[in-house]
């Protein structure tokens, strides 16, 4: 479901991050968008900011793209059964998370195992997440755990359905490389992309994928590189890093050493764009709305790289990865986007010195197809200067 919004202009922007590791800082100091797309990005003089409805003074603090949780385990609506926690999503908005995708709808109770149920639970979340965005949070769900028995035309019942994700691979009876390398493959082949569990067990029912299993399933996401919980061994880290190309998904509910150790890993193959980043949540370890700006401060900081590129990894990687029209500031993508600042008191010179030092940033204020949808986080510390809402 798209909400159209009419014209919006964010003026008097301090800083720009573009969501893109090839040029991740942009020259300008405004923002035009109209019916929830971005249409101009440079300085106000050169644009048409004009009969706006909604004009935005970001009083010079930074406008990044909003920020994408690669890895989310919801169920119905804003409500976990995991944590028996309301709002859960709306909490992670006002950590800027504005998208979330699916590794599987698992936390179910009563999670249907047999073929025509798991459909049909995976068709439901598709449509209820597609029809209802809690505070506006764009949810990718519907996201099928695979099961044994399945064939061909299951997945394509599910394409055919709307259903563009598989739910993680090992999370189900499916645990044997073979196997989850023809679903995958029909998977694929119908335009469903996959993730893969890796690491030990992290629900009953769930086991042990270790890099053989990965590497033979050859599914397009190395879910949780760095465990969820548990990692595996350094060795077979780096070993998958190195013998494929898919996705290396290193999530806040997992080993943080280990998630360095993939993070370099890809720096040092050259191929940092394959870093995406998730919280893994809810999980047993609980939601965290600010796990992604936490991962972002945390791979900065002890992987020492600028902090406007770890911003990439859980925005325009994850978009690109994902096929997404967010997750980059550039004409034509979605009109999304976070406005924070470096929090009040913080050590550093300017907002990314800060993050840079492992310090989180304040929001100040999240927008989803241009429309705001909160200001002043309720969960990060607070920004040293707030945007204002000026015309609307």
């Amino acid at each position: 479901m798209t909400v159209e919004a009419p014209k919006l202009v964010i003026r008097n922007i301090g800083l720009i991050l573009s969501g893109k590791l090839e040029e991740p800082i942009l020259q300008g100091d405004c923002v035009v968008a109209e019916n929830g797309v971005i249409t101009a990005i440079g300085f106000a003089g050169d644009l048409d900011t004009d009969q706006a409805v909604t004009t935005v003074d970001a009083m010079g603090i930074t406008l990044a793209p909003g920020l994408i949780d690669s890895h989310v385990h919801p169920v119905i609506g804003d409500y976990t059964p995991r944590q028996q926690q309301l709002n859960w999503i709306d909490s992670c908005l006002h950590g800027g998370v504005t998208t979330m995708i699916s590794a599987g709808e698992v936390h179910a109770p009563g999670r249907p195992r047999d073929i025509v149920g798991l459909k049909a639970m995976a068709i439901a979340s598709q449509r209820w997440y597609e029809n209802f965005r809690p505070s506006g949070v764009k949810m990718l769900a519907g996201a099928p755990v695979l099961e044994e028995g399945m064939e061909e035309h299951d997945f394509k019942d599910l394409a055919e359905a709307g259903v563009k994700l598989l739910g993680e691979v090992g999370l189900g009876s499916v645990k044997t490389g073979e196997t989850a390398k023809q679903m995958v493959a029909w998977a694929r082949k119908y335009g469903i992309q996959s993730t893969i569990h890796t690491g030990g067990p992290s629900i009953p029912g769930s086991g042990l994928i270790d890099k053989d299993i990965v590497l033979e399933a050859d599914a397009d996401i190395i879910g949780h590189i760095n465990g969820g919980h548990t990692a595996l061994p350094d060795n077979q880290i780096t070993c998958l890093c190195e013998s494929c190309l898919r996705g290396i998904e290193i999530v806040h509910n997992g080993n943080e050493r280990a998630g360095l150790l993939a993070m370099r890993t890809a720096f040092e193959l050259g191929q940092p764009e394959r870093i995406i980043l998730g919280t893994d949540a809810p999980a047993g370890s609980g939601v965290q709305p600010l796990g992604i700006l936490r991962m972002i401060a945390m791979l900065s900081s002890l992987g020492d790289i600028p902090a406007e590129i770890a911003f990439c990894f859980a925005t325009g990687n994850t978009a690109r990865m994902r096929d997404l029209n967010s997750g980059i500031i550039e004409v034509g993508k979605s009109a999304d986007f976070i406005l924070i600042d470096r929090a009040q008191h913080a050590p550093g010179n300017n907002m990314l010195e800060s993050i840079h030092q492992g310090n989180l940033p304040g929001v100040g204020m999240t927008i989803i197809d241009g429309i705001v949808r909160s200001h002043r986080s309720r969960n990060t510390p607070p920004a040293t200067t707030l945007p204002e809402v000026v015309a609307s």
